[in-house]
């Protein structure tokens, strides 16, 4: 990790929070996070995060090489969650996958603009090349202007996904080249 953490962090509004890797000791208020998400969130996670076996895993078996998961607190409050993932020698071995979840009340003040940032920062110092997202048009609308600020150029993918129910949404893969 190139980054020092952990990092504050300003909001546009003025709120500071506190942005760290994940530990182990963090699976509690990582899952409390997950479940004070809405449900209309939720089920669009790419992962099972209301499976607390899972989250609990994902501190069992930490390896910041392979993905780097960062946490903004607010206090001892996790109010952001997102994840910066890597192959280990395969053709996608240079590219980085980001994903992220904010609580609402956090959404529009710059947050995930300060997650990406970082993410960005360790992909750069690590040597990867390109930087992706994929996110559902429809309901990720915020998420996808976030990443075009940053440079990202997006691309849809019509009902690439599925939802629970069954129904499908179009996608925008995101790329950045770093």
């Amino acid at each position: 990790m190139p980054n020092r953490y952990p990092v504050e962090a300003v909001l546009r509004d003025g709120r500071r929070l506190l942005v760290r890797p994940f530990t182990e000791n963090d699976v509690d208020a990582l899952y409390d996070f997950f479940l004070r998400l809405p449900q209309e969130v939720r089920r669009f996670a790419w992962d099972r995060i209301d499976n607390r076996a899972l989250v609990e895993s994902w501190g069992r078996e930490l390896d910041y090489a392979k993905v780097l998961p960062l946490l903004a607190l607010d206090g001892r409050k996790v109010v952001a969650d997102a994840t910066l993932h890597r192959r280990q020698g395969s053709p996608l071995r240079l590219v980085g996958r980001v994903k992220w979840l904010l609580d609402p009340a956090y959404r529009g003040e710059g947050l995930g603009t300060v997650l990406v940032n970082q993410f960005i920062a360790t992909a750069r110092a690590d040597g990867l090349r390109h930087l992706t997202c994929m996110l559902i048009s429809d309901s990720e609308a915020d998420a996808v202007r976030t990443l075009s600020d940053l440079g990202f150029a997006g691309y849809t993918i019509p009902g690439y996904g599925t939802d629970p129910d069954g129904n499908q949404h179009d996608m925008i893969k995101m790329v950045l080249k770093l």
